[in-house]
């Protein structure tokens, strides 16, 4: 008996009003796996992240989560979800509490975690982002890497059995893009189970167990990253991957 992938997606449809944005989705992830979702903008990549923790519906198909159907809404959904750790392109901090106040909430008010208990466990988890150091300050003191590392911490804050990636270095400056790109590639060798949608090939060549990648709401490939960047096999691919390893 094979063991139950981290997440299943099966024939999964979606539509934004005549846009067939993904179409017919079939993916397993397995516990510990780092897939990286490449793809032109406009393929599916980022909705296809949100669905899986149901930011989006789907008009049909399934989504499992280490073997528990996505359920639509309610009380379940939100314990899934809890499952579930998400990072974006935005930060979305809460500007008015703390850094570490942003890091302890959800322990405390989904998990029933005592405060000081929190408190240690966020600690701990600034201190594995880099930015222990900053935890009294707020959100808007501190520069777009440290945001997005906060985001991370905040996610992790959870034990989520899987974490998403939407994204999560596109509106940092270039230069904060490495010390993000640093803590996740350490969760990667630590064997978070992830699903990362970005333009970073750098990591996705270092870090990723596999790449996915989406054209036209479809995965068009999947394959290891060194045969992926080496040979892709479609046309689509090859096309991306020119007019990407040429700048």
């Amino acid at each position: 008996m094979t063991e139950t992938p981290m997440i299943r997606m099966t024939s999964v449809d979606k539509h934004f009003g005549d846009l067939h944005v993904l179409r017919d989705i079939n993916l397993e992830v397995e516990a510990g796996q780092v897939v990286v979702v490449l793809g032109p903008s406009g393929s599916g990549k980022s909705t296809l992240c949100r669905t899986i923790n149901r930011l989006e519906p789907i008009d049909s198909g399934e989504i499992a989560i280490d073997g528990e159907p996505l359920p639509a809404e309610g009380k379940a959904l939100a314990g899934l979800r809890a499952d579930v750790g998400m990072v974006f392109q935005s930060f979305n901090l809460f500007a008015h509490k703390t850094i570490l106040a942003n890091v302890t909430l959800a322990p405390m008010k989904v998990r029933g975690t005592k405060k000081a208990d929190a408190e240690k466990a966020g600690l701990a988890l600034l201190e594995r982002v880099g930015i222990a150091d900053q935890k009294d300050k707020y959100p808007a003191q501190l520069s777009g890497g440290q945001q997005q590392r906060v985001a991370i911490a905040r996610a992790l804050a959870m034990n989520p059995k899987v974490m998403l990636f939407d994204e999560p270095t596109s509106a940092l400056d270039p230069e904060m893009v490495n010390e993000v790109l640093d803590v996740m590639t350490t969760l990667a060798k630590e064997g978070m189970t992830m699903l990362v949608v970005t333009h970073e090939m750098g990591f996705a060549r270092r870090a990723a167990n596999r790449v996915i990648f989406m054209a036209d709401g479809e995965i068009v490939e999947d394959a290891a990253p060194e045969a992926f960047f080496s040979s892709p096999r479609s046309d689509r691919a090859k096309d991306f991957l020119g007019k990407i390893l040429t700048h």
